[in-house]
């Protein structure tokens, strides 16, 4: 196990930079996730770590020494791709062991550190088979078992569940998360989809444009992101984002919308004539009576829970319900918002007030 360290990482290919002074501290036997939508970054951020990209300013640090020119394979990583990148001539532990046999292991030394992989990763019946064998979740534990048996100080793992179906994924989310708590190795995780950092991570750094956007543990986000894109990228489905201004009202402020709707506030300290975005998300929307009017427009029932896509005014409000509705689309019912839940963001910087 291992703490990395990131400081100032600066990339730039020519004269075009694409990361700009980046700071992460990924402690000790942490799970840390790296996420945000494609082209913020965090796979080249991933490859740097690895050293399979050159920074160009910064320093990466692995177990307290800094590996800015440390080669690859001298760092003690072990990485995890999208494409498992399998031998298909070579069987599961000729695959799993390759990387020991090549750098002149015993070959006891080789099979015992490959079948305490496979025991971990309940690979044992399937040693002896060949990766055309072996369905799409066992060849990613394969790849997985292949890092195991290096025994690294830091696993780094690249979007692995990418190529899986969603049943799988979710399947392939608990094994590497229980690999995480029986290994307790350092883990840095690259994904696109915000459930799989929610769901495994100790600590999410979102990024976007090449720059961290937040760091924190994921319910900390999902409760106090600090501007309008890290709202809306964490939490399934997306935070509604309504545009207006805070008006002076007889019972207190309101939020009034671009759109004609009157949204409330509850205990909200923003100055009356402020121009904000108000926020709140689907599944802090209740039904039931003396809520905001919303005309609905498509229903997705989904059997434990009701989606409600409607119209407040003229802006567009979701709402997620556990309970069945009757309502049909065009007709009226009342969204009663949970007002200790909106969050109310800077209009011009996003930023969250």
């Amino acid at each position: 196990m291992a703490q990395v360290t990131i400081q100032n990482v600066v990339k730039r290919y020519g004269n075009v930079q694409v990361m700009h002074g980046v700071d992460v501290d990924v402690g000790d036997g942490q799970f840390v996730v790296l996420v945000g939508p494609s082209g913020c970054g965090k796979s080249t951020l991933l490859r740097m770590i690895a050293g399979l990209e050159p920074i160009s300013g910064g320093t990466i640090s692995i177990g307290g020494r800094v590996v800015n020119d440390v080669a690859p394979k001298d760092r003690d990583i072990a990485m995890v791709f999208q494409s498992y990148a399998l031998y298909p001539h070579k069987t599961v532990a000729e695959n799993m062991g390759f990387a020991l046999k090549i750098k002149g292991a015993p070959k006891s030394e080789i099979e015992q550190k490959v079948r305490k992989a496979a025991s971990i990763l309940d690979l044992e019946k399937y040693l002896d088979r060949y990766p055309k064998e072996l369905s799409g979740g066992q060849r990613q534990r394969v790849a997985m078992g292949r890092a195991i048996v290096r025994d690294p100080q830091v696993f780094l793992f690249d979007e692995p569940l990418s190529n899986l179906d969603a049943k799988l994924r979710v399947a392939m989310r608990v094994e590497i998360k229980e690999l995480h708590q029986r290994l307790k190795t350092t883990i840095v995780y690259v994904t696109h989809d915000q459930i799989e950092a929610m769901t495994m991570a100790d600590k999410i750094v979102v990024m976007r444009d090449g720059r961290v956007e937040q760091i924190g543990a994921p319910l900390d986000l999902y409760d106090n992101p600090v501007n309008t894109f890290v709202a809306g990228f964490i939490g399934s489905p997306a935070m509604n984002f309504v545009h207006g201004r805070i008006e002076a009202g007889p019972g207190g402020a309101v939020f009034a919308a671009d759109g004609g709707a009157r949204l409330p506030l509850g205990d909200a300290r923003v100055e009356p004539g402020r121009t904000v975005t108000y926020g709140i998300r689907p599944e802090h929307i209740a039904i039931g009576p003396g809520g905001v009017p919303a005309r609905v427009s498509v229903l997705e029932p989904t059997g434990s829970e009701t989606q409600v896509f409607a119209k407040v005014g003229t802006d567009s409000l979701d709402a997620v319900v556990k309970d069945r509705i009757g309502a049909q689309p065009g007709e009226e019912v009342s969204f009663v918002i949970d007002t200790r839940r909106v969050h109310l963001f800077d209009r011009e910087t996003g930023r969250r007030l």
